[in-house]
């Protein structure tokens, strides 16, 4: 803060400017952003989890669309797939397989099989704690009209665990009080 130094002295940390970023330095000393402070996901057994570098490594396939690491509170992390349409019915036509809606496939032994495959292998870069135990096919995928994206294009997680709601309750039963 300009003239203000003991405001200054509030955000940072250790010298850097807390932004709330998340990051790692490579051994030339350059910064990769990995994701938001605010965006980790804490375990009932309090256990840190960052669901980008899962997220990342799923998403990466030409039939998602987008995923959502979720568990906050809960005993393990699981993932809410969203299907890319169009990539969806080109993949579908390379394997054979006949035209279905995202909702359909998401039902699919061969769709999930290859899901789940994504899943193993975002799974092989984090601890057994980490790891997405459980994941979901959307109905549909998300969109900024429906608020599931920022207009910056990042999904909004509470958003869209309020949009999809009955999903996350069959991967997290409700809880007897």
């Amino acid at each position: 803060y300009r003239h203000a130094p003991e405001r200054t002295a509030e955000v940072l940390t250790d010298g850097w400017f807390a932004t709330g970023d998340l990051g790692s330095l490579n051994a030339d000393g350059y910064l990769t952003l990995t994701g938001r402070k605010k965006e980790i996901i804490v375990l009932d057994a309090g256990k840190n989890v960052q669901p980008a570098g899962l997220e990342d490594a799923i998403r990466t396939d030409a039939i998602v669309q987008e995923v959502v690491v979720i568990g906050d509170g809960q005993a393990f992390v699981a993932a809410l797939i969203a299907l890319d349409e169009p990539m969806l019915h080109h993949w579908l036509t390379q394997r054979g397989l006949p035209a279905m809606t995202v909702a359909e496939a998401g039902a699919h032994p061969d769709v999930l099989a290859h899901l789940k495959g994504l899943v193993a292998g975002a799974n092989a870069t984090v601890s057994k704690t980490e790891a997405i135990r459980k994941f979901r096919v959307l109905p549909r995928a998300l969109t900024e009209a429906e608020g599931e994206f920022s207009a910056s294009m990042k999904v909004r997680r509470k958003v869209v665990m309020e949009h999809f709601a009955d999903v996350v309750d069959d991967i997290y039963p409700p809880r007897d009080e």
